[in-house]
């Protein structure tokens, strides 16, 4: 118990930090913003460049990992969407915005420093490969079905949109380097690779400072029925769809296994109330992040404790 609380705990610690920094103004919600910024503009596109650009391609490109993944990921969209609009009778833009917040994991701020600190070099392979999945597939996904039930904007368009978006998204343009880069097997000059180093090892500490302080001020409502079925999508249904996946293919590496489903175990994505304000439904989007982010230091510890033995 005290090796698991060993991992945990340092992460939800420095999420404290972040919170109590802003609720005692020693740092204001746009240096927290722009702290986010930094983050996500730099030091996460850093640490994507560097796992992917020292590895091969056939390392990286791991098949077994971008499959459970995606159809780990997939599975539990749909399960979600089904509730929203069959138990709950949601209309398909909220309902789609419901199971966003089931299936797509706070990869980079969240899950990245807890596999690093649990598996090593592994991590950064890991969300790379997640960075793709919900860039290109569970995020686009979310919002066509969001605008559709809108009625405003073609599919195209909205298609459109989103590609304009992840063509100047610093993380894709990291993927794509590294991903060229190691199918070259070309390593990167010894000044800008000390730069792309250092900018890497930021990462983590930063991006759980930045969403403690993110988490201050957010409030749940009176939500708790809702929000209850949110977080159990996201934090107990997501990884284990994740690990059957994982199960039912052959010659699994245990490492990339576990890298997967701790992953999956990561809250909802820090920006989840914002694409829930384009929709109306910030105020639930933000009570579900702030609630399910509390959860998952328990569900997190336990599930630990549980993969455990597979490595």
């Amino acid at each position: 118990m005290l090796q698991i609380l060993s991992i945990t705990t340092p992460i939800f610690i420095l999420i404290g930090l972040g919170f109590f920094a802003v609720r005692f103004n020693v740092i204001s919600r746009e240096q927290i913003r722009g702290l986010g910024s930094f983050v996500i503009t730099f030091a996460l596109p850093a640490l994507v460049l560097k796992a992917l650009s020292n590895n091969s391609f056939q390392e990286v490109m791991n098949w077994q990992y971008m499959l459970a993944y995606t159809a780990g990921s997939l599975a539990v969209y749909l399960l979600g969407l089904l509730f929203a609009l069959r138990l709950r009778r949601e209309p398909l833009t909220t309902g789609a915005i419901t199971a966003l917040g089931m299936a797509v994991s706070n990869s980079g701020f969240v899950g990245y420093p807890i596999v690093a600190m649990l598996l090593g070099p592994a991590a950064a392979i890991g969300l790379a490969l997640n960075m793709l999945v919900e860039n290109l597939l569970i995020i686009p996904l979310s919002l066509i079905l969001a605008e559709a039930g809108r009625q405003q904007g073609s599919t195209a368009k909205v298609l459109g949109e989103t590609a304009k978006r992840l063509a100047r998204t610093p993380l894709i343009l990291a993927m794509l380097t590294g991903l060229l880069l190691s199918l070259l097997e070309v390593r990167l000059p010894a000044i800008p690779g000390k730069v792309v180093e250092m900018l890497a090892s930021a990462s983590a500490p930063v991006a759980l400072f930045v969403i403690g302080g993110s988490l201050y001020g957010l409030k749940l409502n009176g939500l708790f029925a809702e929000l209850r079925m949110i977080a159990i999508g996201k934090l107990i249904l997501h990884p284990l769809a994740v690990f059957l996946l994982f199960s039912l293919l052959p010659d699994v590496d245990p490492v990339l296994m576990v890298a997967g489903v701790m992953f999956a175990s990561s809250p909802m994505l820090s920006i989840y109330p914002i694409f829930g304000q384009r929709f109306g439904v910030e105020g639930r989007c933000a009570a579900a992040l702030l609630f399910t982010t509390l959860m998952s230091f328990f569900s997190i510890s336990l599930l630990i404790g549980v993969m455990k033995p597979h490595l």
